[in-house]
């Protein structure tokens, strides 16, 4: 009897171990591979003009843009090439996890659809109503799976919003920290009765954390490339499998703390209920090489009662600076970078994007914590 528990305990050990550090060896050398492969593509980018002029910098380089397809590109394939592994032992013994070979497939089909549009949005430059449509399509083979295998349609789906940009290595420095946060969790749970469901997230964080790390180094300051709504469609729909296939839903939103709070900060800009310009990044300061708020002007009295409401209360809470002068008012545009420099003044980019990216790390602290000493206030258990 204690021979037969001991097999079972060896043979689990080695179903969740083996996979996991074969899928590691091949993150490791996906890292290495998109290091290599982005400088040289960075050319190819520019003569397809597929590139930008960096409005934080003094000089006009042309930088290449939308290098996230090459870094989803790299995932893909990684995950294409690893797909046969957590499967080789069942192809063996005959009894094949039809319904878990199923979600992996579904999986990559989301995440490949919504990089194809994220690509196609950064070339042809879709409208705003026709983005908010991409993700539903191409989360449509996801949901079905989760709807047949578990029937079920009731989810949370973690959205990380895509209002936080512009800054050389945010984007991608806060997607790291996510990406990791996620790991730990699963680490923390693979010893769990739920262990297969946190396998199936590590296999797909992984390697997206490798290869991102790849793109955080040529896009962290000075960037040398930009990264496009490619890798932001991308890394969302990647959070939003892990989340979803693997019951997690509720604690991957946990890190999207500074993404929900921008959200609601940038609300009443977003629904229109105040001015909002076409672009709202941080102005740069040439003179003094820094990065300061940039700016919206609106007259009071126009604004609707909803609107007078909100921006009095972002008053009282000392969130927005106010200048008004013959009913003219000047005020930040509403999103969490303004705010920062708001509180701190006009910082160098560099810094800026460092405050930001640590701002991430400690509610990564207070998602674990709502998580686990906190877990009975939040969840059902």
């Amino acid at each position: 009897m204690a021979a037969d528990v001991d097999s079972e305990i060896t043979n689990n050990s080695r179903k969740m171990y083996f996979p996991l550090l074969i899928n590691l060896g091949m993150s490791i050398l996906a890292y290495y591979l998109t290091v290599r492969l982005i400088p040289g593509l960075k050319d190819k980018f520019i003569k397809a003009n597929l590139f930008g002029i960096d409005m934080s910098k003094t000089t006009s380089d042309k930088v290449p843009e939308s290098l996230g397809v090459v870094t989803g590109c790299s995932f893909l394939i990684t995950m294409f090439l690893f797909i046969p592994i957590p499967f080789a032992n069942s192809l063996f013994n005959g009894e094949f996890p039809h319904n878990e070979f199923v979600e992996l497939i579904a999986a990559l089909l989301s995440i490949c659809c919504m990089l194809l549009l994220g690509f196609a949005d950064d070339v042809l430059d879709l409208r705003w109503r026709h983005k908010l449509l991409l993700p539903t399509i191409a989360s449509l083979p996801l949901l079905m799976v989760y709807y047949v295998n578990f029937n079920s349609t009731t989810i949370v789906a973690p959205k990380p919003l895509r209002d936080i940009l512009g800054v050389n290595g945010l984007e991608t420095g806060q997607s790291v920290v996510i990406a990791l946060s996620i790991i730990i969790f699963n680490v923390i749970e693979l010893f769990g009765k739920l262990w297969k469901a946190h396998q199936f997230s590590l296999y797909f964080m992984l390697p997206y954390t490798a290869t991102t790390l790849a793109l955080l180094k040529h896009n962290w300051y000075p960037s040398k490339v930009f990264v496009g709504d490619t890798f932001c469609y991308f890394s969302g729909m990647t959070f939003a499998v892990v989340g979803i296939l693997g019951h997690f839903s509720k604690t991957t939103l946990l890190f999207f703390i500074p993404q929900v709070f921008n959200f609601l900060y940038s609300s009443p800009q977003l629904f229109r209920l105040i001015p909002c310009p076409r672009h709202r990044l941080p102005k740069f300061n040439s003179k003094i090489d820094r990065m300061e708020i940039s700016t919206t002007i609106f007259r009071y009295s126009e604004l609707n009662i909803l609107g007078k409401f909100i921006i009095s209360l972002f008053r009282i809470f000392k969130l927005i600076r106010w200048q008004e002068k013959d009913g003219v008012v000047v005020t930040n545009n509403l999103t969490l970078i303004n705010l920062v420099l708001l509180y701190c003044g006009p910082l160098h980019e560099a810094k800026l994007t460092a405050i930001l990216i640590c701002i991430q790390i400690f509610f990564t602290g207070i998602a674990f914590v709502i998580r686990y000493p906190l877990a009975s206030l939040f969840y059902d258990v």
